[in-house]
């Protein structure tokens, strides 16, 4: 439980600074990853008892930010495998400190639910993240492109005491989508409003 209560402290008092420092003028700004990576698992509270694949898709909206150097808080939500043999969704609060205008520090702390092969019902568990990479505010848009590293601690509170640890990179969605938007174009060819258009009256 020691372990759980750090990351709750953490956030709660970044919570705290950005409230204060909100503004107005602050729209909210979303940010949809994909993240990949390892998890030391393991049941009856055995830490790190064996290393597992991990895949996820990971998003936050966060209020009071309106520049790079401002603090950020709001809600995050998370869907997550290990190994593909069991299924976790959680939700929780997530606040950024800007300790680097392009590369801020986002920690979050939330409740998640477990399906597992070694689980009779749905666990419940407490997760604590580290967040840090770039994510820099979006001035023209609502939504705010996020790849770097993501670090959890997961503590079930069901009958298997299942506990992990995750070490992963999280890729933006926007970014990842880049290759195949290009390849439809390029497959679509030319749009026809591109083709120029011949001078009226002009000679053939």
């Amino acid at each position: 439980m020691a372990t759980a209560r750090f990351p709750a402290l953490s956030v709660a008092a970044l919570l705290g600074i950005a409230l204060a420092h909100g503004t107005a003028r602050a729209e909210p700004e979303a940010s949809v990853g994909v993240t990949l990576g390892v998890a030391g698992a393991g049941l009856e509270r055995r830490f790190w008892d064996t290393t597992l694949f991990h895949a996820g898709v990971r998003g936050d909206v966060l209020f009071g930010r309106a520049a790079n150097d401002e603090f950020g808080v709001g809600p995050y939500a998370e869907v997550l495998t290990h190994a593909f043999d069991e299924l976790q969704v959680g939700a929780g609060v997530s606040a950024l400190a800007p300790i680097l205008d392009l590369a801020p520090l986002v920690l979050s702390t939330g409740l998640y639910g477990r399906w597992s092969e070694d689980a009779d019902a749905l666990e419940p568990g407490i997760a604590g993240a580290v967040f840090w990479g770039i994510r820099s505010h979006n001035f023209h848009s609502s939504y705010s492109t996020s790849t770097g590293l993501l670090a959890q601690v997961r503590v079930g509170l069901g009958a298997s005491k299942e506990t992990s640890v995750v070490l992963a990179a999280q890729l933006d969605v926007a970014l990842l989508s880049l290759p195949f938007v290009y390849a439809i174009n390029a497959l679509k060819g030319p749009s026809p409003e591109a083709a120029p258009v011949s001078r009226a009256g002009s000679a053939p």
